[in-house]
């Protein structure tokens, strides 16, 4: 029985790295359709984000693939060289790659510690597996125990209360306060940066929708306003654009603001009331401070945003501790699970083995004693019970010490051998 997990993710491997190694949900499809052809005894589940790229392999007999395997399936895949991927590939086995499915899920392993996205992506994997039947036993126990550890950590800490990346904390400390809800509202995104596209998707996640894009490069404007379904304005409508907007976020690399009072000045009437949050993610500064004087605007740069980020990560890593704790708990409770699981069939395979010379040995002596009362017969049937659970005694508690700590391939062989067990 093995359990194993293969790939890359944003600890050793860089962003172009990622990016060539990534599946969209069709691309996941086929390649897990390969696999089971070309190991048709493992499960697998394959887990492609942004920032991972992770093979989930399990088998209850035989071996899972090899990383030298996974390297050249990769490589045919995507039209690869194995050598170029290979030295970015890491291995988890076993209780380590039980461990680092269930950190991944809680979002221990992320980027940003807590952020949302990674739960939903790790159960749209497992789901997409399961609707190639590529999943069995062990890989939809151990999908469903991560499903449920992640639930465990989000209740009894508050590791995802604690956003610690400028955009996160732009979002949920900052815009939640000025706005209930987004699906209503326009969003102007100036510049088309990594800080932009981020703080966007935390966006998404409030369900915000009408994305207009400004940008001095029109062929970026346009690329990013595709991705996130919006639009794409020219350089020189800015203004207007800012006039129709409800929550900005500027990302550009100018020396100096794009904004200044004066032009905000001659919008500020065609807005009306409506209240303007804008995220100055930019630096140098893209607005001119003074621009949160006027009556309406909530104007934050980044230093406000990297205050409560500090601020957070300190209550964060404060919980640490606590979500790390439930992690080694659960991994423990998943594995004793597996293991008894795995050991009961060998057991109730060594009482049926034995069970029947004993039969035999017990009829063959009772029928050459036919004078024998009841008690007496019942006498040495109770002892014949107990000596075959006293020979039985010493392999099966080794079955069951190792069962709590892993079940050793090469004690299971042995007690095949010496006991001739079969399948």
């Amino acid at each position: 029985m093995k359990v194993q997990v293969l790939g890359c993710n944003h600890h050793d491997a860089s962003i172009s790295v990622r990016e060539r190694l990534a599946f969209s949900q069709e691309q996941t499809r086929s390649a897990l359709a390969d696999l089971h052809l070309e190991f048709p005894k493992v499960e697998t589940v394959l887990l492609s984000t942004c920032n991972r790229v992770e093979l989930y392999a399990a088998t209850a007999s035989g071996a899972p693939p090899t990383r030298r395997q996974v390297a050249e399936f990769l490589g045919r895949f995507h039209g690869l060289e194995p050598g170029e991927i290979i030295e970015h590939l890491f291995e988890r086995v076993d209780r380590d790659a039980v461990r680092h499915l269930f950190l991944v899920a809680s979002s221990l392993d992320s980027m940003v510690v807590g952020e949302p996205q990674i739960l939903s992506q790790v159960k749209q994997a497992y789901q997409l597996a399961t609707q190639q039947a590529t999943v069995g036993p062990l890989t939809h126990a151990a999908f469903q125990a991560a499903v449920k550890v992640a639930r465990r950590v989000a209740n009894e800490t508050a590791i995802h209360q604690r956003r610690v990346s400028i955009p996160s904390v732009a979002v949920v400390d900052f815009a939640r306060q000025i706005f209930e809800r987004f699906d209503d509202k326009k969003t102007l995104v100036i510049g088309a940066g990594e800080m932009a596209e981020e703080t966007l998707r935390y966006l998404r996640d409030e369900a915000a929708r009408d994305v207009t894009v400004v940008n001095r490069s029109p062929q970026r404007a346009a690329e990013l306003a595709r991705r996130w379904s919006g639009r794409a304005v020219a350089w020189e409508q800015l203004l207007e654009a800012l006039a129709e907007a409800d929550l900005v976020i500027s990302t550009t690399g100018a020396q100096e603001p794009i904004v200044t009072r004066e032009q905000f000045a001659s919008i500020e009437g065609s807005r009306g009331e409506r209240p303007l949050l804008v995220l100055d993610l930019a630096v140098p500064r893209d607005f001119e401070p003074s621009i949160a004087e006027r009556p309406g605007v909530y104007l934050y740069c980044v230093d406000d945003l990297r205050e409560a980020c500090r601020r957070n990560r300190r209550e964060r890593d404060n919980e640490l501790p606590k979500a790390m704790r439930i992690i080694e708990q659960e991994t423990n409770r998943f594995l004793a699970d597996l293991h008894h699981r795995a050991v009961g069939p060998i057991i109730k395979r060594l009482r049926e083995d034995w069970q029947k010379p004993k039969e035999e040995e017990l009829r063959r002596l009772l029928n050459k004693l036919p004078g024998l009362d009841e008690h007496a017969r019942g006498e040495i049937c109770e002892s014949f019970e107990r000596l075959v659970n006293k020979l039985m005694h010493p392999p099966l508690e080794s079955l069951r010490v190792a069962s709590r700590h892993g079940i050793p391939s090469a004690l299971v062989d042995a007690l095949a051998k010496l006991f001739q067990l079969r399948d």
